[in-house]
């Protein structure tokens, strides 16, 4: 899963236990959930306020001597302000961690994601672009990170089956590392390799419903539609609105969720979570800006199979539902 792949990548690292790692709230737990698992130390720092992604500004604030790495998401598909924050980084010695669950086959500067990080992880659940049923992955430019993580993907152990099969073959295997399972099926790489042959079609689709929720709803009052970056190819894994301070976000929801349109909400921030506020004492004022954004964001319905139809549902139902609430 995109989840292993996140916790296989930041083990590998071998940080001090108590190690700080820096890393966006405003995103699904299992990004910071990693952090945690390997006894590091998650710090988070706010967003920005057009693109939702981690703020190389505020990172910059967050680094003390025990910072060992940053851990960015491409929020709904659209890359980080990568330059700055490898910039950072490499200023001050640390890994640069990219959870691209959202973003594959999404582009920074003309380059794919997936080779611009120390590592980057990817997911192929269900909802993503292509899906193996379940899975992940993880790229790296390094020789010594690829290593570890093959022996913590397979239980630790040097060895494969394969590599302790057929003539001239030795059985004996060394456990090097407490690792896990978290090794793929052949199965589901088979489904993967050939979904892979389509995400090409798959992000043109997305683009193209993205573009036209862009233009069906530019001139409705009280929504805010997303910002774009200039010099990116966005996977559009997500499309978000903002609602605007006068419009109840719950009800808005619920009104919608009525009308059986399947809007959600990405993400409550992770330091909301009973989890985190019961072990951690993240202060939410600290995060305005994801604060801001979470009580205002709305997820619409966004996949390869949307059909006409049930686009001008979705449209007419969100004008008819704040109609609704601006009579209230």
């Amino acid at each position: 899963s995109g989840t292993a792949a996140l916790n296989v990548a930041v083990a590998s690292l071998d940080l001090p236990k108590g190690s700080e790692v820096i890393t966006t709230p405003f995103t699904f737990v299992a990004s910071s959930n990693s952090i945690v698992r390997n006894s590091l130390t998650p710090v988070f720092a706010d967003i920005k306020k057009d693109t939702f992604n981690l703020d190389p500004s505020e990172v910059r604030k967050k680094i003390t001597d025990r910072t060992r790495a940053i851990m960015f998401v491409d929020f709904a598909g659209q890359p980080c302000d990568i330059s700055e924050l490898k910039e950072i980084a490499e200023e001050n010695d640390l890994i640069l961690i990219e959870d691209a669950a959202h973003a594959l086959g999404a582009e920074y500067n003309n380059k794919r994601i997936g080779s611009i990080a120390d590592l980057t992880t990817f997911s192929f659940h269900p909802a993503k672009h292509i899906t193996c049923g379940e899975g992940g992955m993880i790229t790296t430019q390094s020789t010594e990170l690829f290593e570890k993580m093959a022996l913590l993907n397979n239980h630790g152990i040097d060895k494969n089956a394969m590599n302790r099969s057929g003539a001239g073959k030795f059985w004996e295997y060394d456990m090097k590392r407490l690792g896990n399972n978290y090794r793929i099926t052949d199965f589901q790489a088979a489904l993967g390799i050939s979904q892979l042959k389509k995400i090409d079609h798959f992000l043109q689709v997305r683009q193209d419903i993205s573009k036209r929720y862009d233009t069906a709803l530019k001139d409705i009052k009280h929504i805010e539609t997303p910002f774009v970056k200039k010099n990116i190819l966005h996977a559009r894994h997500l499309y978000t609105i903002l609602l605007d301070d006068s419009i109840d976000r719950n009800l808005f929801f619920r009104m919608m969720r009525s009308k059986n349109i399947g809007v959600n909400v990405h993400y409550k921030p992770v330091y909301r979570h009973s989890y985190y506020t019961d072990n951690f004492a993240f202060d939410p004022e600290k995060f305005p800006v994801a604060e801001n954004v979470f009580n205002r964001i709305i997820t619409l319905p966004l996949f390869v199979g949307l059909s006409d139809e049930d686009f001008n549902y979705v449209i007419d139902s969100i004008k008819s539902t704040l109609a609704e609430l601006i009579r209230r």
